[in-house]
């Protein structure tokens, strides 16, 4: 289905569930190139944009939280636009589909739409999917900062589940954003031209706007990478706690045990038929444990 909203000499489609019917007529309508239709027909393209000699054809990728807002995963964005026209085709990002909405409203209430050109109406939607990724990337941001904030808690399970689903989130990020850099620095080298004049302040508006993803992504991947390592090593350090308590009592029972066990054999030892044999053992036994304790203590071992 097609959807329509006429701001003078330009149009806006919005084409959310595109058949071939919808790209035949879009094809035949403005004569795409035929590698750009099939680009629409298939989800999961890289991120480019194609310069013809009277449109231009983008695809982006955005970030958005699953149905469970947990994981994070890229929405697609593809947009054709001309110097007369301007098409959102795919099931978009819903910020594109918000400015959409918008405009379709001013249009039925008889209000004049603020945007007048394509070149506006491209920025006006990168605007709002820069904002809204701005807005997802602080929420990484403060499950980070609770994460430390709970790392040194008692329960290390939901750390270490939380820790990865906060990397995976990251690293989808960073394979999402890193590629677009190259796509946005056309926009503010000029390679891309516009159809209107004086747009080179808002693509480097644009432009900044991801440089400031993308220096968050890199951020946040460095402060999970050390609270990984903090947490990796405090879990370490509780270990060799417990293994080292362990051991001191195994020192402390071994000799201990070595001496019970002689004297619980079947044969005749010294001292078996004296009353008080069973005292001094004990006495002895007390005696060894001490003075382990002692030594221990003295070495700073516990």
């Amino acid at each position: 289905m097609i959807e329509t909203i006429k701001l003078g000499r330009l149009k806006w489609l919005n084409v959310k569930n595109p058949g071939n019917e919808d790209l035949e007529t879009i094809e035949n309508t403005y004569h795409f190139h035929p590698l750009d239709i099939e680009d629409c027909r298939e989800s999961n393209q890289r991120s480019k944009i194609d310069t013809y000699d009277d449109y231009h054809f983008l695809v982006l990728h955005f970030p958005i939280f699953d149905k469970q807002n947990r994981f994070i995963k890229p929405q697609e964005v593809k947009i054709f636009w001309g110097e007369e026209f301007f098409i959102t085709i795919g099931k978009s990002h819903w910020a594109v589909d918000s400015v959409f909405d918008d405009a379709m409203k001013q249009d039925k209430r008889g209000e004049d739409f603020e945007i007048g050109t394509s070149d506006a109406i491209l920025y006006a939607v990168l605007e709002k999917l820069m904002n809204e990724s701005i807005h997802l990337l602080r929420k990484v941001g403060l499950e980070l900062e609770l994460i430390n904030r709970e790392l040194f808690g008692k329960s290390p399970a939901k750390i270490i589940e939380r820790l990865s689903v906060t990397r995976k989130n990251i690293i989808v990020l960073n394979t999402m954003f890193k590629p677009q850099l190259r796509v946005f620095n056309k926009f503010e080298s000029g390679s891309v031209q516009g159809f209107a004049d004086n747009m080179e302040d808002y693509w480097g508006n644009i432009l900044d706007y991801y440089n400031r993803m993308w220096d968050m992504t890199e951020d946040y991947g460095e402060l999970i990478e050390g609270l990984s390592t903090t947490f990796d090593s405090l879990q370490t350090h509780k270990t060799n706690e417990i293994m080292k308590i362990l051991t001191l009592i195994s020192s402390i029972v071994l000799p201990l045990t070595f001496l019970t066990g002689i004297y619980g054999m079947n044969v005749l030892l010294p001292f078996e038929d004296d009353n008080s044999t069973f005292w001094g053992i004990v006495v002895v036994m007390l005696g060894i444990g001490g003075g382990m304790v002692a030594l221990f203590k003295k070495k700073k071992w516990m």
